[in-house]
């Protein structure tokens, strides 16, 4: 693409008043964005108002200073590393994505040179798999997430999430885990990471180093122009790329109110298969997924559970066994029987057990530092399972 192609881009995606669906209709009407940009205003006429035409064919400071910061964007990625802007008329735009009914006019990406070289698509068409959940997950949810992303990627599928705080990062940790060990470097990506700011304004800020490492091995995508803050009504809107560049949307922990159910019913919408995964019927993370399962979602135990239901996919040959538990003495062990899933108090353990309190106190610090238990806010345990 060159400099004026790029600017023609900008111009249609990102002038006020022109929305995606008014700009997906004039570009369908031109037929390319050269036609569209050569056309007299009289011909724009019937599908834009007076001031719609006249801010789309005029090309203000603001937006020639937006050209030049992609531009040199473009020209100047890290060592290894590509930058694009990636069209509707481009052939790597995503399949899975140009076949919803909001696909964005443009993605700016982010990623591996070598997955902008190698054959076939650059986007998986049909081996990626969405993970989302609750920004303020449980430590079980948090492991769940990691576990889940880790051996669907050795499986075969790019997980593809938003880099929030809690099961996104989480997500993409397993994902990155899968393709560190497997040494994949030609592989097919492990991950992708969908923004809803500029791919220059990594956020949550905390994410900056993770943001660094899924560019090594998976890909960034935005639809926002560089230099984009993050702004509340950006998130939900991303959401639809999210699942729309996925075969399925496996919802890891959420409460009634999370964005992630916005994901999964934009997935249901989109046609993409709905997974959650069930949880404490006591813990408010779970109440999300209940919903989903009482929707219709498919209720998902294991990562098998997954693969059969896309495409009839098997675990691949390499992917790894989990971690082995850390052995536990059988005193440790009738403990974690009397904690079961749910988050318990001292005192019920006390009630559960007959065992005093120091004693049981010495008990949860072995069982906390072998993994096996959480300290939760206000004086409560959980077990933890690692698979």
């Amino acid at each position: 693409m060159d400099r004026d192609e790029l600017s023609a881009w900008l111009r249609l995606a990102h002038t006020p008043g022109i929305g995606r669906a008014l700009a997906r209709r004039l570009l369908a009407q031109a037929g390319s964005i050269d036609a569209l940009f050569a056309q007299s205003p009289t011909a724009l006429g019937p599908l834009l108002a007076p001031a719609q035409r006249a801010a789309l064919l005029s090309v203000s400071p603001a937006q020639r200073e937006a050209l030049q910061t992609c531009w040199q964007w473009l020209q100047n990625p890290p060592p290894g590393l590509v930058h694009a802007v990636i069209t509707l008329g481009d052939a790597r735009y995503p399949a899975n994505l140009l076949a919803t009914e909001d696909p964005p006019l443009l993605l700016y990406v982010a990623g591996p040179a070598q997955a902008f070289t190698r054959a076939g698509a650059l986007f998986p068409a049909q081996r990626a798999l969405a993970m989302v959940g609750s920004r303020q997950p449980s430590a079980q949810g948090l492991i769940d997430a990691r576990r889940f992303a880790h051996d669907l990627c050795l499986a075969g599928l790019c997980i593809v999430s938003g880099m929030a705080l809690g099961i996104d990062g989480a997500a993409h940790e397993g994902a990155l885990q899968a393709a560190h060990s497997a040494g994949a470097g030609d592989a097919g990506l492990a991950t992708i990471a969908v923004w809803g700011t500029g791919l220059d304004q990594p956020y949550p800020r905390r994410h900056a180093a993770l943001a660094q490492r899924i560019a090594r091995a998976g890909l960034l995508v935005s639809e926002y122009p560089l230099g984009t803050p993050p702004l509340g009504a950006h998130f939900p809107q991303r959401n639809r790329i999210i699942s729309g560049l996925a075969q399925g949307t496996l919802v890891v922990e959420a409460a009634l109110a999370s964005g992630s159910l916005i994901t999964a019913r934009l997935a249901g919408e989109q046609g993409r298969e709905v997974f959650a995964i069930p949880g404490s019927i006591h813990a408010p993370q779970s109440h999300g997924c209940h919903a989903l399962l009482r929707q219709g979602a498919k209720l998902v135990e294991t990562a098998q559970d997954v693969l059969e239901e896309l495409q009839g996919l098997a675990p691949s040959t390499t992917a790894a066994s989990s971690p082995a538990s850390p052995r536990v003495t059988a005193l440790e062990s009738e403990l974690l029987a009397a904690l079961g899933f749910d988050p318990l108090g001292l005192d019920d353990l006390v009630a559960r057990t007959g065992w005093n309190a120091a004693r049981l106190q010495a008990a949860l610090l072995e069982l906390e530092l072998a993994g096996r238990v959480a300290r939760l806010p206000g004086g409560l345990f959980q077990r933890l399972e690692r698979g």
